[in-house]
């Protein structure tokens, strides 16, 4: 520290300019020490919101991780367990079965036994009788069939003018590839989320036909309006009924994020890619119609359209009551979780149970569901999830009024499931003509399955502009 000079051997004029530097010096440091005290009140104020910040987040780490079973999140993010750890104890084994004989052979090779194994006795002239009969199922060799249509033509006599030969019927000029090997190529990039890339060497290696990614894009763009035409009629059938389930999963077009939504209900199933995740994409689907019912989990979107009810997917809340209980919550989460899974043992029954059965067992889950919401959680999770419940108890159990009505939105998440694996296979789409077309390829697809039409069958008919009968 400087020591402070010796007044003695100052002048008047050097007094004078000491006590000016002291005074600045002492001003400097007031605005200073304002400035200090400025800061030191506004970190005061916000102390106590960082104190109540720091208090949630150490409550949250002493909170459950998200994991499949107690939760939403996909079983592809849930963390897989290692080798030795204490897994599952599996079931009981199968009985053992054979392979059932093909009920429409090809051909058939009956063999009569011209000696005996035993003693080589001659028995050709014996009377024999089948004893034992398999199959041996081969592939035959693979060929394309290239058919060469010359058009033969020449100079009329009657008007000199020239004349050609009119096409065959399904020979017309255009592309080269006839119906069944377009409908294979769009089976296998759509059902199977192949690459162009891939498809283009599948069909060299195993068919013996060259064709260009550009050809296979091209097949790919003039079925939009046949698939779009069919999806149209699926889509009306869909809207006649009187229920409706949805669900929706992200997708990739382009650059940008889009989703991909399922509305279906019985052997109809439509999917819809849009660029939105909201009620837009409901309402141009709905357009005017409204369904009865109507099932979904309870994202904000999926609500508010039914004209009767809404039922909740009890799916999602049996993992939201696991997630609490997890958490650490013993009085409320625990007994609605078996209430959840009493109340889904119940649908698995309805077939088998009287009217007047499943009128009594929904009066006994509401009764027990107003005793749960009765009682007073201790633990955050288990208030949370409680206020959760009181919300939406309206539309627990529809499900009970009504057997058409599935207690949870498990069909809509089956039947988004190879969109969810086409997205990992392929990363989506580069254009929005694809993802559309995919959407409507997939609309045919499912709703062919749900009525029990083989894929390759329904792409077939959707090309030749047929309607997909219910053959199940």
């Amino acid at each position: 520290m400087t020591p402070p000079p010796d007044l003695t051997l100052l002048d008047s004029a050097g007094k004078d300019a000491l006590i000016l530097a002291l005074i600045e010096r002492l001003n400097d440091l007031t605005a200073r020490l304002e400035i200090l005290e400025a800061d030191n009140t506004a970190f005061r104020a916000e102390n106590p919101a960082l104190r109540a910040e720091n208090a949630e987040l150490r409550a949250k780490l002493n909170l459950p991780p998200k994991k499949p079973d107690n939760s939403s999140t996909p079983p592809s993010r849930g963390q897989k367990g290692s080798e030795g750890e204490q897994r599952k104890p599996k079931g009981k084994p199968h009985a053992g079965a054979h392979r059932e004989l093909h009920p429409h052979p090809t051909r058939r090779c009956d063999v009569a036994a011209s000696v005996c194994q035993h003693c080589q006795t001659d028995v050709s002239g014996v009377e024999q009788t089948a004893v034992h009969a398999y199959d041996r199922i081969e592939l035959p060799e693979i060929k394309p069939d290239v058919i060469r249509v010359t058009l033969l033509g020449g100079m009329c006599p009657c008007c000199d003018k020239p004349f050609k030969a009119t096409p065959p019927a399904g020979l017309e000029p255009g592309s080269p590839f006839g119906p069944n090997l377009r409908a294979f190529a769009i089976y296998l990039r759509v059902t199977h989320a192949i690459s162009f890339e891939r498809l283009v060497r599948l069909f060299s290696d195993l068919l013996g036909v060259e064709i260009s990614e550009g050809a296979l894009v091209k097949m790919l763009a003039d079925s939009q309006e046949a698939f779009a035409k069919q999806t149209s009629r699926i889509r009306a059938t869909l809207l006649a009924g009187t229920i409706l389930a949805s669900d929706e999963t992200s997708a990739r077009v382009g650059k940008r994020n889009w989703w991909t939504w399922v509305f279906h209900h019985g052997d109809a199933c439509c999917f819809v890619t849009h660029r939105n995740r909201s009620k837009v994409v409901v309402s141009e689907f709905l357009g005017d119609c409204r369904p009865d019912f109507w099932i979904s989990d309870r994202f904000g979107a999926q609500m508010g359209w039914a004209k009767r009810d809404h039922q909740f997917c009890l799916a999602h809340l049996i993992r939201d009551a696991k997630y609490a209980i997890d958490a650490g919550d013993t009085t409320f989460a625990p007994r609605f979780h078996e209430l959840l899974q009493r109340a889904c043992g119940i649908a698995g029954r309805r077939p088998n149970l009287a009217d007047s059965t499943l009128r009594n067992y929904a009066r006994k889950l509401d009764a027990d569901l107003d005793a749960l919401l009765r009682i007073k959680p201790s633990h955050a999770e288990g208030k949370k999830f409680q206020a959760t419940i009181k919300a939406c108890r309206q539309h627990l159990f529809v499900f009970m009024k009504n057997r058409a009505i599935p207690p949870t939105n498990n069909g809509s998440e089956q039947a988004i499931r190879p969109c969810v694996t086409f997205r990992k296979v392929t990363n989506c789409f580069r254009s929005e003509w694809g993802a559309k077309l995919y959407a409507n390829i997939r609309s045919v697809l499912e709703t062919a399955r749900r009525r029990t039409i083989g894929a390759l069958q329904a792409v077939r008919l959707t090309l030749d502009d047929k309607p997909l009968l219910n053959t199940g």
